[in-house]
């Protein structure tokens, strides 16, 4: 006879067909008491990331947050604890060419805060990003001396979105986490992002495209260090109404990225210089990672570790 599991937390993870969200909502319903539910509309998610509960604890809901009539059922339906909000439209050449769909995203903010608020739900945590540091004035970008200074749609929208979660703490008492996410990739990456792109191409030995000189930098961090940072926040109730950075500490120039790319693939490929972009791509990115460290708990895990490990998953390459 099944048993049912002992639910103590009903969990909402919006975007959870996403590349992280659904990280994040596998992993949380590997606990038997945790109920999950995913939302996504589909629009960058893909129903093959969703995952599968051997507890029978986690539900998937086609649904658009930026919809109320559609957000809202879901929400009346199960009264959630917690929320975990990463539904959002990404990548760079996205949310360059659709501004306005990027803007829209507000709406689905205001839907969840309004609802969360209303429905009793604890705490939301919230996807935010690098970008909302735009050209950053002092490294490494610290959570809360760095000054914000990005003016593209998606880092105002995600800029705004944080001032949302403060506000709704500061007038309804409505908690919240904040996590920015720097430059995450992992087996579940679509290959529109960088380390995904590069290794596709390098598995095809493809030429790899570089824009401009190849010497921005970024910080690379794996999935699976990702997810446990934040859920360490989550069960232990840390940086409630705070905000964390969430990303790797070493940084890698793109050049470097592709070469390693190559070394770890023993692909023939090529480099080839493509024009820099116009905007959308910034020079540096090193956040401090002093909270995140310290939830981690662990070394995180190394680039080259991380590539085999995506390389031998191959996951990736079926999502392409």
């Amino acid at each position: 006879m099944h048993n049912e599991p002992n639910i103590q937390r009903k969990i909402l993870v919006t975007g959870g067909a996403g590349f992280i969200g659904s990280a994040v909502a596998e992993k949380l319903a590997q606990n038997p008491e945790n109920y999950v539910v995913i939302v996504d509309n589909l629009l960058t998610g893909s129903v093959v990331k969703i995952p599968e509960s051997p507890y029978g604890n986690l539900r998937f809901i086609k649904c658009d947050v930026n919809e109320w009539k559609d957000i809202s059922g879901v929400f009346y339906a199960y009264t959630f604890d917690y929320v975990f909000h990463y539904a959002a439209v990404v990548g760079v050449k996205r949310t360059l060419n659709h501004p306005v769909m990027v803007l829209n995203d507000l709406h689905g903010l205001e839907n969840i805060l309004n609802l969360s608020k209303n429905t009793g739900v604890r705490r939301v945590y919230y996807s935010s990003s690098s970008e909302v540091y735009g050209e950053p004035v002092e490294f490494p970008q610290n959570e809360h001396t760095t000054p914000l200074n990005s003016r593209l749609p998606y880092a105002i929208v995600k800029n705004v979105g944080e001032a949302y979660l403060r506000s709704y703490q500061r007038e309804f008492g409505l908690e919240f986490t904040i996590f920015r996410f720097f430059n995450t990739y992992g087996p579940k990456q679509s290959k529109e992002f960088v380390i995904s792109r590069f290794l596709y191409l390098a598995l095809q030995n493809q030429d790899m495209t570089i824009y401009g000189n190849g010497l921005q930098t970024r910080t690379f961090c794996f999935i699976d260090d990702n997810v446990d940072a934040c859920l360490t926040a989550f069960y232990e109730d840390l940086h409630v109404n705070d905000v964390v950075n969430i990303g790797g500490a070493k940084e890698v120039t793109v050049l470097e990225l592709a070469e390693t790319v190559i070394k770890v693939t023993g692909s023939s490929s090529k480099l080839v210089h493509l024009p820099e972009l116009v905007e959308g791509d910034m020079t540096r990115r090193l956040p401090d990672t002093t909270k995140m460290r310290e939830l981690l708990r662990r070394q995180p895990k190394s680039l080259e570790d991380g590539l085999r490990i995506v390389i031998e998953q191959g996951q990736f390459i079926s999502l392409i």
